[in-house]
C-alpha cells in the first residue's frame, strides 16, 4: 500500500547550484540520485556512503557522492520538518568543505 505522505521539497542555495554546475561529469549523476532520494525519503539517508548529521548541528546532513579521490560531498539543511523543506547548501570536494562555517 503506497504512503499518502507528501514528498520533501529539495532546493539548492545559489552557491550550491553554481557548484553543482561545475561538478565533473562522473559525479553529477550521483548528485541527481541524491536529490531524488532526498525528495522521496527525507533528510536521513543512512544507506548513502558516509551519511551523517554534522556534529553539533542537528539540521545539517552530509554524505559522500563518490569513493575515489578527490572525494565529493553534498551538505543539506532541513529548513522545515513540518512543511518538508530541505536546501542543499554545498556540493564539492571534501577538502573544500568548510563544515565549521555552514549553518
Amino acid at each position: 500500500m503506497p504512503e499518502n505522505r507528501p514528498k520533501w521539497a529539495v532546493s539548492f542555495s545559489s552557491k550550491a547550484a553554481k557548484q553543482a554546475k561545475n561538478l565533473p561529469a562522473g559525479i553529477a549523476p550521483a548528485l541527481h540520485l541524491l536529490v531524488a532520494d532526498l525528495a522521496l525519503s527525507g533528510p536521513c539517508l543512512a544507506h548513502w556512503r558516509n551519511y551523517g548529521v554534522l556534529a553539533g548541528r542537528k539540521k545539517l546532513h552530509h554524505c559522500h557522492l563518490n569513493g575515489g579521490k578527490p572525494r565529493y560531498v553534498a551538505v543539506w539543511r532541513v529548513e522545515d520538518k513540518v512543511l518538508r523543506i530541505m536546501e542543499i547548501i554545498y556540493v564539492g570536494t571534501h577538502e573544500g568543505a568548510r563544515y565549521g562555517r555552514m549553518g
